[in-house]
């Protein structure tokens, strides 16, 4: 990416003149990953496929810590999101909430026909155990949902206590969103004992958008397997008979799957903990940009993102206050696209992306153009 100041303007534009994007997804995708994601095609039920879909297994389940198939689906997240809901839900399920996505899951709860209860807290604060606990302690419920890292808020929950909850529950299934989480910090997911983690491919592992990976407990399969209507796109008993041949149940976005194997190769040559120290790093280094100028975090503190800085900007007193679309103006102009906040929180707050490729050195000339901009507000 050629970086340049002309005329007072810093460009981070990228070898086809588009913005570099530090939104909190899509992010930018490395010449790398595109020219996999461009490989000549193979047939989707061919030997060569089941060669492709078999040799990437071993290293998905290494990153996600498990020795249970990692799915592959050609969708976004919240195919596999709703399709969760459909799979595991008999009786009702908790909806979790703290925020746009999160509280999102309980509208799609509804609308799959499912008995649905909220557990509300308050935009900007984590999820907490002891809440969930206590609403599972009624027995009027067969799964709940969970968002790990919510991305409209910045917050990052306790994954952990969720687990020491589980532990209480074992036949309430636990479906859980990592789209923002998966591979830039450690997710055991079988030490974590949930039965149902996903993600969609546009985020940290920063692909192009439109794939997704989930990984099933056994108990989750055994869940689906006793509830009638579950359709056939996200049946997870079809994926999982599919996955027994490496093969997926319809036809597959094939140029993601190379483009995940390239990437796979990325990440494990530079190490999981270098990967997850690295965007520890990266976000720490945005919060101190943001509090340097003045502005204070939406999150409650000690419960911020690793992959994404949601900054405030009135939405909570006490920190610097600006016109945030114009900032986003003169941002883009310089060559960087970062999002203006989202939901009732939109122009309150502002986003910043660390996630996928970032490095000190480019996250240092977000910054620069991030001075210069603020300096014509």
């Amino acid at each position: 990416m050629a970086l340049a100041i002309e005329g007072g303007l810093w460009h981070g534009r990228n070898a086809m003149g588009r913005v570099k994007l530090h939104i909190p997804g899509p992010v930018e995708v490395s010449e790398k990953t595109l020219q996999a994601f461009r490989s000549p095609m193979i047939g989707h039920r061919s030997k060569e496929f089941q060669q492709l879909y078999g040799s990437i297994q071993p290293k998905l389940q290494e990153l996600l810590y498990t020795r249970r198939p990692v799915f592959l689906s050609t969708s976004s997240a919240w195919g596999v999101m709703e399709g969760a809901v459909r799979n595991l839900v008999a009786k009702r399920v908790l909806n979790c909430m703290c925020g746009a996505f999160s509280d999102k899951w309980h509208d799609v709860s509804k609308r799959c026909g499912k008995e649905a209860e909220p557990l509300q807290f308050p935009w900007g604060s984590p999820i907490r155990g002891e809440a969930i606990d206590k609403q599972l302690a009624t027995g009027k419920f067969d799964a709940l949902t969970y968002v790990h890292n919510e991305t409209s808020t910045g917050v990052m929950s306790p994954i952990r206590e969720l687990a020491e909850v589980k532990r209480k529950y074992p036949d309430v299934m636990f479906i859980v969103d990592t789209v923002s989480s998966m591979t830039a910090t450690k997710l055991e997911f079988d030490a974590l004992g949930i039965d149902v983690m996903l993600a969609s491919c546009q985020k940290a592992l920063a692909m192009p958008p439109g794939f997704a990976l989930f990984v099933c407990s056994e108990a989750a399969l055994a869940k689906a397997a006793s509830v009638p209507d579950r359709g056939f796109y996200f049946d997870f008993l079809e994926f999982q008979k599919h996955a027994e041949k490496n093969m997926t149940p319809s036809t597959p976005s094939i140029g993601h799957i190379y483009a995940l194997k390239s990437k796979l190769e990325d990440i494990f040559q530079e190490g999981l903990e270098a990967r997850f120290a690295r965007h520890e790093k990266l976000a720490r280094m945005t919060r101190e940009w943001a509090a340097g100028h003045g502005f204070t975090l939406y999150p409650e503190p000690g419960f911020e993102s690793v992959t994404l800085t949601c900054v405030n900007n009135g939405a909570k007193p006490g920190g610097r206050e600006i016109d945030v679309p114009r900032f986003v103006q003169l941002l883009k102009a310089r060559g960087f696209l970062i999002n203006a906040g989202y939901g009732k929180i939109k122009g309150k707050t502002f986003r910043i992306s660390n996630m996928g490729d970032e490095t000190e050195e480019t996250m240092k000339t977000l910054f620069a153009a991030m001075d210069e901009a603020l300096k014509e507000l």
